[in-house]
């Protein structure tokens, strides 16, 4: 293990499970709180997202990407994701620009934006190194609508 990430494969198959973790201080509930700006909408998640959370993420992403607004999740409070998190973030990512809009993903972490380099996530969803910096993309997106 290295970095709190790692990889588990067999030559025969791709990955097998992508993970990244930061310790057992932090909560293992997943919160996900959901605000509306004027030029978009802000999806902050909490916690882990792992295969037994990553259906409630999906229902909220998909159902909000739909609405055809630009999105802005919010990693920067998540201890924990594994490839089932990463799925919906590339499926919600589909659902936004199947409606005109776009998912850009706030994420500091060292270790979540080695997964998304990884498993090249990061050229499908935008990556931001901050809020502030994910507020201006996203600005961008909604006055290009």
């Amino acid at each position: 293990m290295t970095d709190g990430c790692w990889a588990a494969t067999r030559p025969d198959s791709t990955v097998l499970m992508l993970a990244v973790s930061s310790g057992p201080e932090l909560d293992d509930g997943l919160t996900i709180l959901v605000r509306h700006e004027p030029d978009y909408v802000l999806v902050t998640v909490a916690g882990e997202v792992d295969f037994a959370s990553a259906a409630g993420l999906r229902e909220r992403l998909f159902t909000l990407a739909s609405a055809g607004r630009p999105l802005v999740a919010d990693l920067d409070r998540v201890s924990f994701i594994d490839a089932a998190g990463l799925g919906v973030l590339a499926g919600a990512a589909r659902q936004a620009a199947a409606h005109g809009a776009s998912l850009r993903v706030v994420c500091a972490r060292r270790q979540v934006r080695r997964l998304f380099s990884l498993t090249r996530l990061d050229q499908a969803v935008p990556l931001a190194a901050s809020l502030a910096e994910a507020r201006e993309a996203a600005g961008a997106d909604a006055e290009a609508v």
